[in-house]
C-alpha cells in the first residue's frame, strides 16, 4: 500500500510503498476512504509523543470500509462503513468497565502507538469495542472529521463542560477542534466568544455561530477582552489550541465558579505547564481535561448530525490527495493553518 512515512522527527515525510497491515485477532483492517489532518499529527511528527516509534505513519481521524476481520471479531464484517475514536480502548480494564473508554488504561491510538491512517489501509484494535457505523448518506470526509476534533469538541463542550443555554462560552484557538466547539456550543444555545490570531479562523467562527471574536494579535490581554465582552467572564472556556498562553487566557477569562476545559495538547520541555492557580482558588474555578470520546457515546452526537442540528461537513474546507499530505502536515505548525478549517486526505484519489 501507499502511505506517508517519516524517518526522523521534524524532517520531511514522504509517500512510499509499505507492507499492507493485517488484523489482530480482535481487530480489523479498514480501507481508508478519508482521513483528517490534525494538529495532533503535527505534534507527533515533531517528536512530542513518546508512544511513537520510528519509522512512522501518522493519522488518527479516519473513515472507510472494513477490508479484513480478525477471528475474534463478532460485530463487523468486510464491507461495513465505519469510523473510530482516536482512542481505541481495550474494553476490559477498570476504566473501560466504568464506561470511560476514552481514558482506557491499555489504549492504542492509530498514528501514535502504531501506524496510522495516512495510508490506504489501517489496522484497528478491539473492533467490537471501538468501531462506529457510519450512517447511510454521511460522506466519508464528514465521518473522518468526527473521530478526533468533532467528537473531542462535543465531549469537551457538552459532557465535560456541561454547557447550558444562555451561558457565555469562550473558545481559545479556532482550528478544527475550536471551530467544532464554536458550532456545538452555539447549537446548544450558548453565546460564544472566539479567540484566535488568524482573521480567517475568526471569519469561520462567526459563520459557525460566534457572537464576538477577539483577534489576539490586536489586544494585549485576550482574557480581559473576554471578561469585558461577557460582563464578568465566561461560564465555560476551552483551550482548543494547547499553549501556555492560551491555557492561561482561558482560565483568566472565566467568571466566578467558571469551568475551564483543556482540550489542546500542552507539550513542554519538563512536562508541566504554568496555570494561574491563584485565580482558580479565589474564584472556585473548575479545571478539567477532555480526551476524546468513547465509541458508545457517539449516538447522541450522530443523531444531532443526522438531524442537521450540527454540520461538521461545513468544517471541511479542503480535500487533498495522499501525495500532498507531507507538505500539509508540515504546514500545520504555522499560524495560517488555524484559519484553514478542516483538511481531509483521500488516500485513493
Amino acid at each position: 500500500m501507499r502511505a506517508v512515512v517519516f524517518e526522523r522527527y521534524g524532517e520531511a515525510a514522504e509517500v512510499r510503498e509499505v507492507a499492507d497491515p493485517r488484523p489482530a485477532e480482535h481487530g480489523v483492517v479498514v480501507r481508508v476512504a478519508a482521513t483528517g489532518l490534525c494538529r495532533s499529527d503535527w505534534h507527533g511528527w515533531q517528536g512530542h509523543d513518546p508512544d511513537i516509534t520510528l519509522p512512522h505513519v501518522p493519522g488518527h481521524e479516519l473513515a472507510g470500509v472494513v477490508e479484513a476481520v480478525g477471528p475474534r471479531v463478532t460485530g463487523w464484517r468486510p464491507g461495513d462503513r465505519v469510523t473510530v475514536p482516536f482512542v481505541c480502548a481495550c474494553g476490559t480494564c477498570p476504566a473501560c468497565a466504568a464506561g470511560q473508554q476514552q481514558v482506557c488504561e491499555r489504549q492504542t491510538q492509530p498514528g501514535f502507538t502504531h501506524w496510522g491512517s495516512f495510508a490506504q489501509y489501517v489496522a484497528l484494535d478491539h473492533a467490537d469495542v471501538n468501531l462506529v457505523a457510519v450512517p447511510d448518506g454521511m460522506s466519508f470526509a464528514t465521518a473522518a472529521s468526527l473521530g478526533c476534533r468533532f467528537a473531542t469538541a462535543f465531549r469537551a463542550v457538552v459532557q465535560q463542560g456541561r454547557v447550558a443555554a444562555g451561558e457565555w462560552v469562550a473558545v481559545h484557538g479556532c482550528g478544527g477542534v475550536g471551530l467544532s466547539a464554536v458550532m456545538i456550543a452555539a447549537a446548544a444555545g450558548a453565546r460564544v466568544v472566539a479567540v484566535d490570531v488568524a482573521p480567517g479562523a475568526l471569519d469561520l467562527a462567526r459563520k459557525f455561530g460566534a457572537v464576538h471574536c477577539v483577534d489576539a494579535t490586536r489586544t494585549a490581554d485576550p482574557a480581559q477582552a473576554v471578561r469585558e465582552l461577557t460582563a464578568g467572564g465566561a461560564h465555560l472556556s476551552l483551550d482548543a489550541l494547547g499553549s501556555p498562553a492560551t491555557c492561561a487566557a482561558s482560565v483568566n477569562g472565566l467568571r466566578r465558579r467558571g469551568r475551564h476545559v483543556q482540550v489542546g495538547l500542552l507539550p513542554s520541555a519538563d512536562g508541566t505547564t504554568p496555570v494561574p492557580m491563584a485565580r482558580a482558588l479565589a474564584l472556585e474555578l473548575e479545571l478539567l481535561g477532555s480526551h476524546g470520546m468513547a465509541a458508545h457515546a457517539y449516538p447522541e452526537m450522530l443523531g444531532l448530525v443526522c438531524a442537521g442540528v450540527l454540520r461538521p461537513d461545513l468544517l471541511v474546507t479542503a480535500t487533498i490527495p495522499l501525495d500532498a499530505a507531507p507538505d500539509a502536515l508540515a504546514a500545520m505548525g504555522t499560524p495560517a493553518a488555524s484559519g484553514a478549517g478542516v483538511t481531509v486526505i483521500e488516500p485513493w484519489s
